[in-house]
Parts: C-alpha cells; structure tokens; sequence
C-alpha cells in the first residue's frame, strides 16, 4: 500500500533534514567507517524516517536509530538487536507479517501498527542532546496529526514517553506532564481519550540484564492490541 501523500512529502523532508551538525557529522561517520561485519553494507547514513500502517492504531514511539542498525538499513528497528528482539514479538501478536527485519527489501509490513522514534538520526552514545530532539520534535508533531486513527500510544522507554507527553503539551492536550510517571506496563488515559501506554525500551542493556524479557513484551502488545480494540 503507498503511502498518502502527506506522510510521503513528510518523510522526504525527514530523509533530507541536516538541522543537526552533531548528528550529521556522526551518522555520515559511521556510514562511511562501517562496522567490519557489514563492511559489504551501502549504509543508509541519513534521517530514518516513520514505517508501518498509516491507518494504524497503534503507534510505537522509540528512542532514536541504531548506528548500525536504522543508521545501516535505513528503517526502523531493522537490523539490530533490538528490532531482533521486538519484530518477533510483534508478529506473535498479530502486528506484523513477519518475525524478521533485516533490510529494506524483506517483505517486512506491519498492520494496525506504525513505527517512529523521538530522534530520526543516530545520536552518539545513543544520546540525543535537549535540543537536537526540539529539532525532531516538529517532523514527530505532524507525523502524530497525521495518523488520524491513533488509538493507543505504546512508548519505548522514558525518552519516547516525554517525546509523547511534549507533543501533547505543545498541541495544548495537557498542561503538565507531573501526573504522567514512567514505569514499565504503566499506562494512561489521555485528554483526547488516547492511551499512553509505558515499555521499557528493547535495547541490550534491558533484555540482556533481564530488565525486560520476552513475556513482559509480549504483554504490553497483547495490552496495546486490547485497548485499541475497545470502543
């Protein structure tokens, strides 16, 4: 299915953003200096922009690309351990078509679900600095207006839990985000009826430590799957 033309015009503006020197710099770094196990790689090295349903209702809102994961393949939580982890997790419930993202020619597609991220290059450390995610954070606004059947909000740790609530803020949703507490499986009905539903992010520093294990993911999918079914 293609996508409409909004979000078509809205990911070649994401693909082509170099707002951010840091992460310019950096994201063409790596691209260019590869990881000697993909040193056969043509690395995507630029913005990743959104991938999924465009009617879905359930969005799942990440940290920022992989250096050599997102940053390598050029689509969200593909190729990387991190992705290795969800992508199974989202075909058991029913989200995708597949277990497996490698590339962007996998046949890899997702239904009722859309998949974003905070920060749309490779930040160093895995940090993205205050204001390079203000500088996100409008490519985020109209990605969030346009996916008009959102109904549930599933958030990958805390940094795509405030990238949730900020929007909310700047859109005048909420006033504040103090009653809003991140804390895995916590989940929050918004102003607008939408439900912010917590995860703690699926990187290896949570599923390695056992922080988060498969069945605690699997859920919160089941969960997003129940709430965006409720009328």
């Amino acid at each position: 299915m293609s996508p409409p033309l909004w979000l078509k015009i809205l990911n070649a503006e994401v693909v082509a953003c170099t707002r951010c020197p840091r992460l310019v710099d950096y994201r063409e770094s790596i691209a260019q200096t590869k990881r000697r196990a993909y040193r056969d790689w043509d690395y995507w090295g630029k913005p990743v922009p959104g991938f999924g349903d465009p009617n879905a209702r359930v969005l799942i809102l990440g940290l920022a690309p992989g250096a050599h994961g997102s940053n390598r393949t050029g689509r969200p939580f593909t190729g990387d351990s991190s992705g290795n982890f969800m992508f199974p997790v989202l075909h058991e419930t029913g989200f995708a078509n597949q277990p497996t993202a490698t590339d962007l020619k996998d046949g890899l597609t997702l239904q009722d679900a859309y998949i974003t991220a905070a920060a749309r290059c490779a930040p160093p450390d895995n940090k993205p600095l205050p204001q390079e995610l203000s500088s996100c954070a409008p490519f985020l606004d109209r990605e969030l207006d346009g996916l008009k059947n959102l109904k549930v909000v599933v958030a990958l740790g805390k940094i795509g839990f405030d990238a949730y609530l900020n929007y909310l803020k700047r859109r005048g949703a909420i006033s504040t985000k103090a009653p809003y507490v991140f804390a895995h499986a916590a989940h929050y009905r918004m102003p607008s009826g939408k439900i912010l539903l917590a995860s703690y992010h699926p990187s290896n520093q949570n599923t390695n430590t056992g922080k988060l294990n498969r069945q605690m993911f699997v859920a919160i999918f089941r969960e997003a799957k129940r709430l965006a079914d409720e009328r």
